[in-house]
């Protein structure tokens, strides 16, 4: 092979194969964790309702689109372009920083919360939410990693 041969090495899974490859397997816990924290949220109701609500906005809108997202990559709607590589990545990007904020924020009205009454239910709930709030914040970094990796490779 010659030095002028320009070879792509990098591909984007589809099918089953998102189910097997390092990022894309993510995309299944980032749902459940997103999912998760779009429930407990929902089932609080905590004062002030701003902070809830933009964790409640940013659970929805990454969910859904971390969904389309994986429909995309199932039906190799990308056609293995190095475009979509790098979309994967700026779309985990603002991922992370989305529920880094909604997560910092949910900390803060839950540590805010605790103290009324720190042995009630609500309040567990809240401490549920944070915690997989900050999970999913780790998992869409991780992706985000993996995918950044994955573009460099086209």
């Amino acid at each position: 092979m010659s030095a002028t041969t320009a070879e792509r090495v990098g591909s984007l899974p589809s099918g089953v194969g998102i189910c097997r490859t390092a990022p894309d397997i993510l995309y299944i816990p980032e749902l459940i964790c997103g999912g998760l924290v779009w429930i407990l949220v929902a089932s609080t109701l905590v004062i002030p309702a701003n902070p809830q609500g933009w964790v409640m906005f940013v659970s929805i809108f990454c969910f859904i689109v971390t969904f389309l997202w994986l429909v995309v990559f199932a039906c190799e709607g990308h056609k293995n372009s190095q475009g979509w590589a790098a979309a994967d990545c700026v779309y985990h990007a603002v991922a992370v920083i989305l529920y880094l904020s909604a997560s910092v924020s949910l900390a803060k009205t839950t540590i805010d919360f605790q103290t009324s009454d720190p042995t009630s239910k609500t309040y567990k709930i809240d401490i549920a939410a944070v915690v997989f709030s900050f999970l999913a914040t780790l998992l869409y970094f991780i992706h985000l990693i993996l995918s950044a990796i994955r573009w460099k490779t086209f």
